[in-house]
C-alpha cells in the first residue's frame, strides 16, 4: 500500500464506505507476506513511497503471479514488472495475471499509468535506436512513477546536429536521462548542454572494445561536465527510478 492509497482509504471511512475495522486491518497487516520462494515487502510503500517493483528476469511467470496476487491482495494497486521477456508475459497472461505488456520496454504494467504529478518534464535521450530498449525500460519506469516524459532517440554524438535540433526540450526539462553505449558520450554533451541533472545511463550496445557496456560505464564516471550521474550497465529502471525523486523534490523555500 502506498500512502496515496492510505489517504484514500482514510478518506471512504470518513465518508462511511468502509468500515473502521477494515482501515485497521489493512494497516496492521504484515509487514511482509512469505512465499517460500518470495518475500514480498507490503509496506515499503508506506516508507518509501514507492511499492516493490517486480524484477521479472530469472522468475518463473508462476512466481510472478503469485507476487502480483500477494500485493493486490494486500491494497496495491499498481504494480510493475520489469525484465518481462515476451515468452514469460505470454505464460504470465494464460495464469490469468491482471496486467499489460508494454514491449518495448520489456515490462508489464498492473493497474495502468498514474496521472502526472512531478514537478517537470522528464527527457530521455538516446544516443542510437539500438539503445531504444533500455531507454524505453526507464521512459516506463518514469511515468509509473507519476511523472511526465519526452523521449527523443537517436541523437548520439556521431550526429551532434540531430542532438542541438533539440536544445529547447533540453533547456526545459527538469531531468534528463541520456542513454548511450559504444563511447558512451552523450550525457558529456548533454551536461554541457542542460541546467538540470544529467542521469547517464551506459548500454551493452558496442563492438567488441565496448566490453558490454564498460567502456560506457567509465567514459560516463569519468566525465568532464558537472551534474552528471551514472547508473548501472543497461539499467533503466534505476534511471527512471531516480529521475522521479528528483523531479518530485519539493522545490526551494522562499
Amino acid at each position: 500500500m502506498e500512502v496515496h492509497e492510505l489517504e484514500a482509504l482514510a478518506r471512504d471511512v470518513a465518508g462511511g464506505r468502509v468500515a473502521p475495522d477494515e482501515l485497521v486491518r489493512r494497516v496492521q497487516a504484515g509487514a511482509t507476506t512469505d512465499l517460500g520462494y518470495a518475500c514480498v515487502d507490503m509496506q515499503r510503500g508506506l516508507r518509501t513511497g514507492v511499492s516493490e517493483v517486480i524484477y521479472g528476469a530469472g522468475k518463473t511467470a508462476g512466481q510472478i503471479a503469485g507476487i502480483v496476487g500477494a500485493m493486490r491482495e494486500g491494497g496495491q494497486e499498481r504494480v510493475l514488472i520489469t525484465r518481462l521477456d515476451e515468452a514469460k508475459a505470454r505464460d504470465l497472461a494464460d495464469l490469468g495475471c491482471p496486467f499489460e505488456y508494454v514491449e518495448a520496454a520489456r515490462c508489464g504494467v498492473v493497474g495502468g499509468l498514474p496521472e502526472p504529478d512531478g514537478n517537470g518534464e522528464v527527457l530521455v535521450l538516446t544516443a542510437g535506436t539500438s539503445d531504444l530498449p533500455v531507454a524505453e525500460e526507464a521512459a516506463l519506469t518514469a511515468r509509473f512513477l507519476g511523472n511526465r516524459v519526452n523521449v527523443v532517440h537517436d541523437v548520439g554524438v556521431a550526429g551532434i546536429h540531430r542532438l542541438l535540433s533539440h536544445v529547447e526540450e533540453i533547456s526545459r526539462a527538469q531531468v534528463i536521462i541520456a542513454v548511450a553505449g559504444m563511447e558512451g558520450a552523450l550525457p558529456s554533451v548533454v551536461g554541457g548542454l542542460a541546467r538540470c541533472p544529467v542521469i547517464a545511463v551506459p548500454t551493452s550496445v558496442g563492438y567488441g572494445a565496448n566490453f558490454e557496456g564498460v567502456t560506457a560505464l567509465l567514459a560516463m564516471l569519468n566525465s568532464c561536465a558537472s551534474g552528471v550521474s551514472v547508473v548501472n550497465i543497461d539499467n533503466g529502471f534505476g534511471a527512471g527510478f531516480q529521475a522521479s525523486l528528483i523531479n518530485h523534490l519539493p522545490g526551494r523555500e522562499a
